[in-house]
């Protein structure tokens, strides 16, 4: 909860509601605070959000307009939503685009120097790491817990 502060090793709390994330500004702290499931998911709805507003939406979207999900099911809803509007921005996107540098205008990131393929490699590894750490995540708790 945002009442409750950062967690350790974090300097403020990012997004919009009663919920943040836990960030700190570059450099950050080492070793790295380990990393939650709520955060990954956070972490990657944010992302998908973000840069499908800065591909085909408004181009406006800023981490603190994100509003950080309070509880499981709705972290889950949020992140498939922020899915389908990447997915949907990427289906509008044809060959051209794809060679076109700053064809995404997210601004926390060097994508208004990259050509969009770039872009889409970039996002396609962020959601395969970080999925992959929430399946490992989920399976280890799953398994502490006694179940199969």
């Amino acid at each position: 909860r945002r009442v409750a502060g950062p967690g350790p090793g974090a300097t403020s709390l990012t997004g919009a509601g009663a919920w943040g994330r836990d960030t700190a500004p570059f450099p950050h702290p080492t070793p790295p605070p380990f990393t939650t499931l709520a955060w990954r998911l956070s972490h990657l709805a944010e992302m998908l959000a973000l840069r499908a507003d800065h591909t085909a939406g408004g181009h406006g979207m800023t981490r603190e307009d994100y509003r950080v999900a309070g509880d499981a099911a709705e972290a889950l809803a949020d992140f498939a939503a922020s899915a389908a509007a990447w997915r949907a921005a990427l289906a509008g996107a044809d060959d051209a685009a794809l060679d076109t540098v700053g064809y995404c205008t997210y601004p926390y990131g060097s994508d208004p120097e990259d050509a969009f393929l770039s872009t889409v490699w970039w996002v396609n590894q962020e959601v395969l790491h970080h999925g992959a750490e929430i399946a490992l995540l989920r399976d280890l708790y799953r398994a502490r817990r006694g179940q199969a």
